[in-house]
């Protein structure tokens, strides 16, 4: 197959390497049709001919927003409203019980669908509390925080949720808005966006959560990754707190900090010793 680019073995070993230095993510071969392209496009725009080019210019730079645009492309991004729907109710659940103001982290934001989710459970689970309720809502990638901070979805990324749920937590876009609705601002309101990379040394987090919501990130991370976030989630989450993890993860089997408390669903044990 002729490529516009010339993409080598040596060129997807670099890029597996620097992608797993600076996100965590754990490339496998499969993903070689992916990394070509996505970061071909980045070499279009630099008008650069190869990747090895590319690559050579990316490290020279060490720091920056090229590093940013490399990471933001091979992200992975698939996300909804309400996605893994039986972990709402066991949040709503959760946080009815707990005392004072509450506080939910979601790691892996996205284009907003999960933190808008969790924000409206909170609203329906507190009523009257809800003001004083928090979603840190927080992602890798700038350009899909960029979105998300807009709240704007097409009526098609909606279409799943119930007339209720669209009348009470959404307004619906009119003239040159139409097909599109617009999260109202009470729900904005409880959310609040940042760029957190879990490899980095500190974290924007620093307060004790209710919860927290990594789902679907694991799965990119290999083992010691895995531990090294895990071992960090556990100090921020106040006792009996809940971690939220994607339908193909076991945090159990990679910190026994966690014990599962339903369908990837893990509260922190506080046995001495593990937390």
């Amino acid at each position: 197959m002729t490529t516009e680019f010339l993409f080598t073995d040596h060129d997807f070993s670099r890029i597996r390497t620097l992608i797993h230095r600076r996100a965590g993510i754990a490339l496998g071969e499969q993903k070689r049709q992916m990394v070509y392209s996505r970061l071909s496009r980045r070499l279009r725009e630099l008008q650069v001919p190869a990747f090895a080019s590319y690559l050579d210019e990316l490290e020279a730079r060490h720091d920056g927003e090229e590093w940013q645009l490399f990471i933001n492309a091979l992200t992975t991004n698939l996300t909804s409203f309400f996605r893994e729907a039986h972990h709402f109710p066991t949040l709503g659940a959760h946080v009815r019980k707990m005392p004072g103001p509450i506080t939910v982290w979601c790691a892996a934001a996205s284009t907003g669908e999960e933190p808008y989710s969790i924000a409206i459970t909170l609203m329906e689970a507190l009523g009257d509390r809800a003001g004083s309720a928090r979603v840190i809502a927080s992602d890798i990638d700038t350009a899909v925080l960029a979105k998300a901070a807009t709240g704007v979805f097409t009526t098609e990324q909606v279409r799943r949720l119930s007339p209720e749920r669209l009348r009470r937590f959404f307004n619906k876009g009119t003239g040159t808005n139409a097909g599109k609705v617009r999260v109202r601002p009470e729900v904005a309101a409880l959310v609040k966006f940042s760029r957190v990379n879990l490899l980095d040394n500190t974290w924007a987090v620093k307060e004790p959560v209710d919860a927290i919501f990594c789902r679907n990130v694991m799965i990119y991370f290999d083992k010691p990754t895995q531990k090294k976030v895990l071992d960090r989630f556990a100090p921020l989450l106040k006792p009996g707190g809940l971690l939220f993890a994607g339908h193909s993860e076991n945090a159990s089997l990679v910190n026994p900090a966690f014990r599962p408390l339903g369908q990837t669903v893990y509260e922190l044990s506080r046995t001495p010793g593990l937390a």
